[in-house]
C-alpha cells in the first residue's frame, strides 16, 4: 500500500508494502516498515540527491539531526553536491553543513562564526530575513527533500516534532519527499502530531538532542532584570530572545503572577518561574536547553508549542494585550537605531525574530518594545550607546525602538523629539562616555 505526505501529495511506497524495495542497499519485505540506521540514512539522500544540487531541509535548534551529521562527517562523500537548506541559529546550532564537503553548500537566515569560513569562501548563502518571513520562504524555497527529528510514535502512530516545532512544519506541509527520525531522547509535546504514515521514509537515532547552555547573569544584566521586572504588570505576556537578555527577562518573572509568554523560543531557567506559580501558559515554538527542559515541556500541560507561521505573526501579536518583547542588540545610537547583526562592519548574525516582536509588541494594547542591553563593552573602554550607526549595519529602524534598558536606567522613546530620544539614551549610557556623546550629538544636530 502506499502512504501520501502531509500534505496530500504524491505517494511514495517506501514507508509499509507487500512488494520488496530496496533504499540504500537495505531490501524490506513483507510489511516490514523501513526504519533506517541513520548511517543508511545519509546514504538514502546521497543517492537521491548526489551531484545534482538536490536542496535537503534541515531543521535547526535541538531538532537538528546530528546522528544524520556525523554520519555525514563519518563519509564526508555522500554530502557532495547536496544543498542544506535552514534557519540555524548562532549559539545553539554549531554545524557547517557546507562544510561538510567541498562541493556542498548551505543557505539559512543567520551568519555564525561557526559556518564564517564557508561564507568567506562562497558556498555558504546568507538571506537576510526576519524568522516570520523564513517561514514564508521555506513554504516557497525550491527544496528536493526535508528530514525532521520526531518523538516515538503513539498507540496511534501519530509522533511530534517536539521542542523544534517552530519553522518545520511549513515544509511538512509541501510536497516533497520527506523522512522521520525517530528519537527517544524527542520528548512528545503539545504542539503539532503527524501520522508516522505520512512520512516517506522513516529512520532511527538516539544521539542526545543538541543542548544549550544560557548561561547565568553578569552584574549589568542583573540590574536590568530588576528594571524588567518594574515594567511587568499582571495580564502581560512576555517574548524574549537569546542571550543574557532572554535570561534576565525569565528571571525578572519571579515573584510576580498571572504572567504569559509569548515568544518563538523559551530557554534558561524555566522551571524554577513555572514552580513559582508566575506563568498561567507558555506559548512557543522552540525550546534550547538541556535534557530537563525538554522532559519538562514534554510534560507541563502548560507549555504548548506552535509553528513559527503563527508565533510570529504579527496578527497574532497586535491581538495579545500587554505584549512585553524583550530583545537585546550589540548597539544603539542616539537616534535610536540599533545593530545586532554586525561586528566590525562584518556580519556576524542576523534579525531572526527582533523586528517581527518588536513591532508586534508596539501594535499589542499596553505593549512594550524594549531592547535591553548593557551600557558598556570590555569593562566600560567602549560605549554600546554611539553617536551615529553606519548605514550597513542598522538592523532595526528608529521608529520601531520603542524602549532602551541598560544597567543605569530606562529611556521610553516613543513621542520623544530627535533632541529628547539622544538625551534619553545618554541618560542611559556609560557615565564615563556621556560627554564625549553630547560632543558628538552637538556635532551631529548642526549637520541635520
Amino acid at each position: 500500500m502506499t502512504r501520501s505526505g502531509p500534505s496530500g501529495g504524491r505517494a511514495f511506497n517506501a514507508l509499509n508494502t507487500s512488494a520488496p524495495h530496496t533504499v540504500a542497499g537495505v531490501v524490506w519485505t513483507e510489511n516490514d516498515v523501513i526504519r533506517l540506521p541513520i548511517d543508511k540514512l545519509a546514504q538514502e539522500f546521497a543517492s537521491r540527491l548526489h551531484g545534482t544540487g538536490g536542496r535537503l531541509f534541515i531543521p535547526g535548534g535541538p531538532g537538528e539531526p546530528l546522528g544524520l551529521r556525523d554520519a555525514f562527517l563519518r563519509t564526508p562523500d555522500l554530502a557532495a553536491g547536496i544543498t542544506f537548506v535552514g534557519a540555524h541559529v548562532p549559539g545553539i546550532n554549531r554545524t557547517d553543513w557546507a562544510g561538510l564537503h567541498e562541493t556542498a553548500r548551505a543557505e539559512g537566515t543567520f551568519l555564525s562564526a561557526d559556518w564564517r569560513g564557508s561564507f568567506e569562501a562562497g558556498s555558504f548563502a546568507l538571506r537576510p530575513m526576519t524568522w516570520f518571513q523564513a517561514w514564508g520562504w521555506l513554504g516557497t524555497t525550491p527544496l528536493d527533500a526535508a528530514v525532521a527529528v520526531v518523538s516515538p510514535p503513539d498507540a496511534q502512530g501519530r509522533v511530534s516534532l517536539g521542542v523544534a516545532s517552530d519553522l518545520s512544519p511549513a515544509v511538512l506541509a509541501r510536497d516533497l519527499f520527506k523522512v522521520a527520525v525517530i528519537n527517544p531522547h524527542m520528548p512528545r509535546v503539545q504542539g503539532p502530531l503527524y501520522d508516522l504514515s505520512a512520512f516517506d521514509l522513516v529512520a532511527e537515532d538516539e544521539t542526545p538532542l543538541l543542548a544549550y547552555e544560557a548561561g547565568t547573569l553578569d552584574p549589568a544584566f542583573d540590574v536590568i532584570k530588576g528594571h524588567l521586572q518594574s515594567l511587568l504588570t499582571p495580564g502581560a505576556s512576555l517574548q524574549f530572545g537569546l542571550g543574557k537578555a532572554g535570561v534576565a527577562a525569565v528571571q525578572a518573572l519571579e515573584g510576580l503572577k498571572g504572567l504569559r509568554i509569548h515568544s518563538g523560543m523559551v530557554a534558561g531557567p524555566l522551571q524554577a518561574v513555572l514552580d513559582s506559580g508566575a506563568l498561567t501558559e507558555v506559548i512557543t515554538g522552540l525550546a534550547a536547553g538541556d535534557a530537563g527542559l525538554y522532559a519538562l515541556c514534554g510534560r507541563d500541560p502548560r507549555i504548548r508549542f506552535e509553528p513559527s507561521g503563527f508565533t510570529h505573526d504579527i496578527r497574532t501579536l497586535a491581538a495579545i494585550p500587554k505584549l512585553v518583547a524583550v530583545n537585546s542588540a550589540l548597539e544603539i545610537d542616539l537616534f535610536g537605531q540599533a545593530n545586532a547583526e554586525f561586528q566590525g562592519g562584518r556580519q556576524i548574525s542576523g534579525t531572526g525574530g527582533l523586528t517581527d516582536f518588536l513591532r508586534g509588541a508596539r501594535l499589542s494594547e499596553g505593549g512594550l518594545p524594549i531592547l535591553a542591553l548593557p551600557s558598556s563593552a570590555k569593562g566600560g573602554a567602549i560605549s554600546r550607546i554611539i553617536p551615529r550607526l553606519p548605514q550597513t549595519a542598522v538592523s532595526v529602524t528608529r521608529a520601531d525602538v520603542g524602549l532602551v534598558i541598560t544597567e543605569h536606567g530606562v529611556a521610553d522613546l516613543r513621542g520623544l523629539t530627535l533632541d529628547g530620544r539622544a538625551e534619553a539614551l545618554m541618560a542611559v549610557a556609560e557615565p564615563g562616555h556621556r560627554d564625549a556623546l553630547a560632543n558628538a550629538w552637538a556635532d551631529i544636530r548642526k549637520t541635520l
